[in-house]
């Protein structure tokens, strides 16, 4: 969270302190955008860049350097340079704005990832209720407009009530708390965000907390 970032980044024996002038911090940590700007005023203090540049891809993308990465940089030049290291581990780095602007974005993927993953529980659930084949299912649906990341990587393990793995649980409402916060600022509706939260709540309840995040009540 924000109070992790600022004590990794500005306590005692933090990052920004042990830093030269001219380096360049980049943050991939999934955090709020007020705490983005921050470290980049901060960073600017000192003499040294900054980057908020979360990711999405998860575990695999990033063993097989194929993550995704959404940056926020005052200076595009800074950008320029980290954008050549992030490039060693990306497949996909782009600039969405000021510092903020990649936590802002990131927010944006976590909004529809809910929505996502919940319509594919229930989807999967109805389907199992009424006796059909969900291999088979998956199959044909996959290859029209239902089609998604979260269906093709994770419909097959979903069908199998297998959840000890991936994203976990209390890492999603960790990221949807910052979500609303930030919708609540900005004037935002977010009904179907706040619902899968909730859900996910009680996927706590019943000690799933580390589970992985397709595993919602349906």
């Amino acid at each position: 969270n924000d109070d992790d970032v600022r004590e990794v980044a500005l306590g005692p024996g933090g990052a920004l302190g042990a830093m030269d002038r001219g380096s360049i911090l980049i943050d991939h940590t999934t955090a709020s955008a007020d705490v983005a700007r921050e470290l980049s005023d901060r960073a600017m203090t000192a003499g040294i860049g900054f980057v908020d540049a979360p990711v999405s891809g998860g575990q695999a993308g990033a063993q097989s350097g194929a993550l995704t990465v959404m940056c926020g940089c005052d200076d595009p030049s800074t950008y320029d340079r980290a954008r050549e290291i992030i490039g060693t581990y990306a497949r996909a780095c782009d600039r969405l704005g000021d510092a903020g602007a990649g936590q802002l974005t990131k927010m944006v993927n976590q909004i529809c990832i809910a929505g996502v993953v919940q319509g594919l529980a229930e989807g999967l659930s109805f389907a199992q209720r009424a006796g059909l084949d969900v291999e088979q299912v998956v199959g044909v649906i996959g290859k029209g407009a239902a089609q998604s990341w979260q269906m093709d990587n994770r419909a097959a393990t979903m069908a199998r009530g297998e959840f000890d793995f991936g994203f976990a649980v209390e890492w999603m409402r960790k990221d949807l708390a910052i979500c609303l916060d930030e919708a609540r600022r900005n004037g935002s509706r977010l009904p179907v965000a706040a619902l899968v939260d909730q859900l996910y709540a009680h996927v706590e309840q019943r000690g799933g907390r580390r589970w992985d995040t397709p595993h919602t009540p349906s």
